[in-house]
Parts: structure tokens; C-alpha cells; sequence
């Protein structure tokens, strides 16, 4: 697996507002409103559940607790119910797309997005960036939803910015395939193109969903991934129409990619 370190900003000219205000707002929503991983009443409320999505119907379930077998022997594991959701059910598409299930869950897609937003941004302005995002956060959103009609999923809530990165790293892809990426690869922190970076990722997350038949397998949507990353590529272009042409550095005109410290 690739973990990305950094990139290369040599040519920013803007301050990324929305990318930082974006990170103020998810890390506040976590801490403040989640009560940092304790207030379940609030996250069983406001994240995703597909079947509410497919069907318009707020629903509300009882606590439960479920035993799983284990090396030591059964444990019971408190399992939380859906709660009523204020207003329409339809706006949790929007306000799970700023929460978290808990502190690793939120400080990797907040590294991701400090990574490769601040160049979508740079690439399409503060305004059109922050539509771009919620864009294919909700797109993403709906491929987890579709995918999850029918099965057993279809009452798991879902929740995370990691539809919305998604895309943000498929736009990636498409505007800046040369540029630097400082990555761990493999245990050597190198660099490669960005291209790269962010193909070993969207690949992982394909192979990811086939190992699971409902893309949801260990607690991940890997269709809300999938479904991000394809429509911000798609997207990314259409975006640009109207700005000035995307700036590219000497050093990603001309690449250089190995060993090195960023």
C-alpha cells in the first residue's frame, strides 16, 4: 500500500481557505457534536442509513447487543439503534459527509485531504472547489446507498469524508498526473507521480470491493470510494471551464522522481 506524505506546491498562489475551513469543520463536528466518538445518539442520527435514502422514511431502531465468536471465547458487543433523524431524511447525505466513526478514521482523511485538495483548489477557485466537493461527496453518498439496497447493509448508517476525498483524488488524477507525490512505499519514502499515488489507491479500493460482494466489508464503503473517485474525474474537467488554464511546475513538466526527503 501507498501512503502519500506530501506533494509538491512550489507553484500555489492562493491560500487553500475552503481546504483548511473544510478540515476546521469536520475535526469540529467530530469533537464538538460526536462528542469525539461517545454522543452515538447524535452519529446514529445524522449519518447515512441507505434504506431511509431509497425510501424517504426516517426509522428508529431498538439498542441491541450481538455476540461474536472469538479466540477467547463469545463477547457481546453493545450495538446502538438508528435515532430519529430532524427534518428530512435526505439531509443526512450532506451532514455524514462531515462526520467520523472515530480519531484514525478522521486524522487519514483529513491528512488525505490536505494533501491533493489544496491543488483542486488552487486548480478551480475557492467557490467552484467547495461545490466540486460536496458534489461528489453526495455522489459518493449514492453509490454506497445503491449498492447497498437489498442486502444486510441496507440498515448500516455510513458516514466519513472519504466519498468527497475520493473524488478530490480523481480530480487529482486527471489534472495533475506528473506531479510529485513524496509517498511510503513499501517501507522507503520515495517520490512518484502522481498518477502513481493515486492509481495504486483507487486500484486497492477496486480490489477492496470485489473481495466483498456489497462493498462494505470490515466497516469501509468501498463503493462510496469507487463511486467519489470516478465522479470527480469525471467532473474535474467541466469544473475548469471558464478558468485559466491549470499552472504546471518545471518540475512536473519535466519530472524527476526517486529517493529523497520532501
Amino acid at each position: 500500500m501507498v501512503f502519500p506524505v506530501g506533494d509538491d506546491n512550489s507553484d500555489r498562489t492562493i491560500f487553500p481557505f475552503v481546504t483548511v475551513g473544510l478540515i476546521v469543520i469536520n475535526c469540529f463536528v467530530f469533537l464538538v457534536f460526536q462528542g469525539a466518538g461517545t454522543n452515538e445518539a447524535f452519529t446514529m442520527a445524522f449519518s447515512t442509513v441507505p434504506e431511509e435514502i431509497s425510501t424517504g422514511k426516517d426509522l428508529v431502531t431498538e439498542d441491541r447487543v450481538q455476540r461474536f465468536d472469538t479466540e477467547r471465547g463469545p463477547v457481546d458487543v453493545p450495538i446502538p439503534g438508528l435515532k430519529r433523524t430532524p427534518g428530512s431524511v435526505y439531509l443526512t447525505l450532506l451532514t455524514s459527509m462531515f462526520m467520523h466513526g472515530g480519531w484514525m478514521h478522521l486524522i487519514g482523511n483529513m491528512w488525505f485531504l490536505w494533501i491533493f485538495g489544496d491543488n483542486i483548489e488552487e486548480d478551480l477557485g475557492h467557490y467552484r472547489y467547495l461545490a466540486y466537493y460536496l458534489l461528489c461527496g453526495l455522489i459518493a453518498s449514492l453509490s454506497h446507498v445503491f449498492v447497498s439496497l437489498g442486502g444486510d447493509s441496507a440498515q448500516i448508517p455510513s458516514l466519513g469524508a472519504s466519498g468527497a476525498i475520493s473524488g478530490i483524488m480523481g480530480g487529482y488524477l486527471l489534472l495533475h498526473p506528473q506531479r510529485r507525490v513524496s509517498v511510503i512505499l513499501l517501507r522507503v519514502m520515495t517520490q512518484v507521480p502522481g498518477w502513481v499515488a493515486v492509481g495504486l489507491w483507487f486500484v486497492f479500493q477496486i480490489v477492496s470491493s470485489f473481495l466483498d460482494a456489497k462493498g462494505t466489508g470490515g466497516g469501509v464503503a468501498y463503493a462510496a470510494h469507487i463511486g467519489g473517485f470516478i465522479a470527480g474525474a469525471a467532473l474535474a474537467k467541466p469544473f475548469l471551464l471558464g478558468r485559466p488554464p491549470v499552472r504546471r511546475t518545471a518540475r512536473e513538466r519535466a519530472p524527476s522522481y526517486g529517493r529523497g526527503r520532501f
